[in-house]
């Protein structure tokens, strides 16, 4: 079986943004034109294709990220079959609590297409999707959706993500009127008016720029075209001469430049009444990459450590990145891979680096939603899910067991809130535990622990929707009912100052005893330097995320068997706080000194005398409690505008800003995350169900001393 399609004519893109800008009615009108529905879900409905989960169903947001194929001819190839080009695309959630979703999914993908919503223009949450496209290095092009909603704005929309996003955004288009108004868009580079006729807007019909219109696209297409011939010396001194470069070279130095994230490509429409995708699909195959546009992925080889690439061709070794893993009612497991290089036949063997195993791939899928497509063989540059896997998680690499390479992996945000779950029955008991490995495979944000003093289990996510969307799972999904706590803030806790300790553990009990015995400084870590001042911290400093070992023992005071176990209890004596259990964190400690004993000595004596030495000089180094700090924004209509940031006041909330959105004001503030539980059903109680808010784990902040005492006698 050969490749269908070759590699140029591949695009793999996600479709991203904040809550409610639209996204996934973008990825339904991309499904019905590229002729993969025969109908048009709507989400107001409960019924769109990409949101096949009943928990999205219920509340009209996406939870997990969808991955569908399907095939685009773009509008100008007309029949030209050949000019076909096929896209893998997923559609990711725009809710905080799933940000992972995002992250990971942007870490498979070659581009993005990032929409807008065009009355509010940038809002929180694309800002924070768009740094993880920059941490990616993935290049976009941007499309301003909802353009015939009551305040829609393009220019508004427009200056929102230069102001906030990048600077090196350029109109491609500007809208044919607004509001109900909005009729079709003005390609500038082109200079030719679109309209969409026919059912569903289906028919792109091209005509010339209506007269109006005429002195405000001339000079943002000379705007444009300068944008454009900046990217090549030649060209540009051309221009400068009075030549005008071709539409097709300006397409290809636009298509060179959105790849290097030079320049992000703004377009225009509204998805709901179907005027613009189809030329973002265009926009999509002129100036985003397929996999051979991009850099060659890096990846360590286990056997040596040294640094290797994969390029992306079938006739390289296979390697490909597993970046989902979820749970289907009739398959089973199914882990979402990305192929890099090299192709992979159902029934063939994989090796994966991490558990230095090889695992047998059963079946290979390609998705469509929640439906699939059995296939025999995937190829370098596909995205492709994979039933048989046992033992693979996120992130993990698949490759070749003779070229050996682990590709880096997925860094996930840390959970910040918790809640204490038990089985209703003793039926129940059983299959929770089931089902919480099953959802902890799926969710690299999502943690169970247990209490060890209560024996109690405790889930830990990135806010209360996270958690609530898991419980709802477990019912749902594995039968388990439970009764569920009170949401746990994830505190911490840290030192402020400085301490010299000594710990002994001796214990003499008939034969050999144990003798450790150890001298250590604690003192606050510094968290604030740069990459480059910590690869060129001492020899004797190993760094960790919170934690610090500075090993300075001269003359074989204790010889170097021990020092290993010195730090492990070092760590052991930091995982419970010294003011109210929480983790101890940002420690740094100096093993300066200490002795040993011939015979007595042994690793778990020094072990234990590190642990009780820590645990003793945290209690003398100015302990304080630490409580993570949301970035929270509120939108609101006018008229209550005082009484939401006086409500954010009263929550021990930092005002940091305020301005105009559409008809509305948005309200920034830093919240602590303990005075936000509920705070949805406060605000739609104050503002007659008109506001909304999000928010977003900002830094930890110690704790008012008056808070602190109360948060210690709650854990006594």
């Amino acid at each position: 079986m050969e490749r269908d399609y070759p590699l140029e004519k591949v695009r793999n893109f996600g479709i991203i943004a904040h809550i409610d800008a639209g996204k996934t009615t973008t990825s339904e009108r991309v499904l019905y034109y590229t002729g993969m529905s025969h109908k048009i879900g709507e989400v107001h409905d409960g019924a769109a294709t990409t949101d096949w989960m009943e928990q999205e169903k219920e509340r009209g947001i996406t939870i997990t990220s969808a991955a569908v194929t399907c095939f685009w001819n773009p509008t100008y190839a007309g029949t030209d079959k050949n000019k076909k080009v096929r896209f893998n695309i997923i559609d990711t959630p725009g809710h905080i609590d799933f940000t992972v979703e995002v992250k990971r999914s942007l870490r498979v993908l070659d581009g993005a297409v990032v929409v807008f919503d065009g009355v509010a223009g940038v809002e929180p949450q694309s800002e924070t999707n768009w740094r993880y496209a920059d941490e990616a290095k993935v290049p976009r092009i941007c499309f301003v959706n909802k353009l015939d909603r009551t305040g829609a704005s393009f220019e508004h929309s427009f200056k929102t993500i230069l102001e906030r996003l990048n600077k090196n955004a350029v109109r491609m288009q500007i809208p044919i009127g607004l509001e109900e108004n909005h009729e079709g868009v003005i390609d500038l580079l082109k200079m030719k008016a679109y309209y969409f006729e026919g059912e569903m807007g289906g028919k792109v019909i091209e005509k010339e720029i209506p007269e109006n219109l005429k002195e405000e696209a001339e000079k943002y297409h000379a705007e444009l075209i300068e944008k454009i011939v900046e990217q090549d010396e030649k060209v540009m001194t051309e221009y400068f001469d009075g030549k005008i470069p071709d539409v097709e070279t300006l397409k290809k130095l636009m298509r060179k430049a959105v790849i290097a994230n030079d320049v992000f490509p703004v377009f225009a429409g509204s998805a709901l009444k179907n005027k613009g995708v189809q030329l973002v699909l265009d926009a999509v195959v002129d100036y985003l990459p397929s996999p051979l546009d991009i850099p060659a992925i890096k990846g360590i080889n286990p056997d040596n450590d040294t640094e290797e690439d994969r390029p992306a061709s079938d006739t390289q070794p296979f390697s490909a990145l597993a970046f989902k893993v979820a749970t289907d009612p009739f398959v089973g497991q199914i882990i979402f891979f990305r192929v890099y290089s090299g192709t992979l036949s159902a029934g063939s063997y994989v090796y994966n680096p991490r558990t230095r195993n090889k695992e047998r791939i059963g079946r290979i899928l390609r998705m469509h939603a929640n439906e699939r497509e059995e296939v025999k063989k995937v190829y370098a540059g596909e995205i492709a899910a994979a039933v048989g896997l046992k033992d693979t998680i996120t992130s993990d690499t698949l490759c070749d067991e003779e070229h050996p390479i682990e590709l880096y992996r997925i860094v996930f945000p840390e959970p910040v809130i918790s809640l204490r779950v038990e089985p209703k029955t003793k039926a129940d008991q059983e299959k929770m535990g089931m089902a919480l490995s099953r959802l902890v495979q799926e969710d690299p944000t999502f943690r169970v622990t247990t209490d060890p003093e209560t024996n109690e289990t405790i889930i830990a996510g990135m806010g209360e929707l996270h958690l609530e969307i898991i419980v709802d799972r477990m019912k749902r999904e594995f039968s388990v009912e439970t009764n569920v706590g009170k949401p746990q803030v994830a505190y911490r806790e840290t030192i402020t100052g400085t301490a010299d300790v000594e710990g002994k553990y001796i214990k003499q009990s008939g034969g050999r005893g144990n003798y450790g015995h150890v001298k250590i400084k604690v003192k606050p870590m510094d968290t604030t330097l740069t990459k480059e001042q910590i690869e060129d911290l001492p020899k004797n400093t190993k760094r960790e995320k919170g934690f610090e070992f500075i090993n300075t023992i001269k003359g074989g005071a204790i010889p170097q068997e021990y020092i290993a176990p010195c730090e492990k209890g070092f760590k052991e004596g930091l995982d419970r706080g010294v003011l109210a259990g929480f983790k101890l964190e940002n420690v740094s400690v100096e093993l300066w000194d200490g002795s040993y004993h011939d015979v007595d000595s042994n690793e778990m004596a020094f072990k234990i005398a590190a642990s009780m030495a820590i645990q003793d000089a945290c209690k003398m180094a100015r302990p304080v409690i630490l409580e993570p700090m949301m970035s929270v924004e509120v939108v609101t209509p006018d008229k209550f505008m005082g009484d939401v940031t006086g409500s954010l006041s009263s929550k021990r909330g930092l005002i940091e800003g305020m301005e105009q959105r559409g008809l509305n004001q948005a309200v920034k503030a830093v919240v602590p995350l303990s005075e936000m539980f509920g705070y949805m059903t406060t605000l739609r109680s104050m503002t007659e169900g008109r506001a909304g808010f999000t928010m977003e784990f900002l830094r930890y902040d110690i704790v008012p001393n008056s808070v602190a005492e109360t948060i210690i006698a709650g854990r006594k």
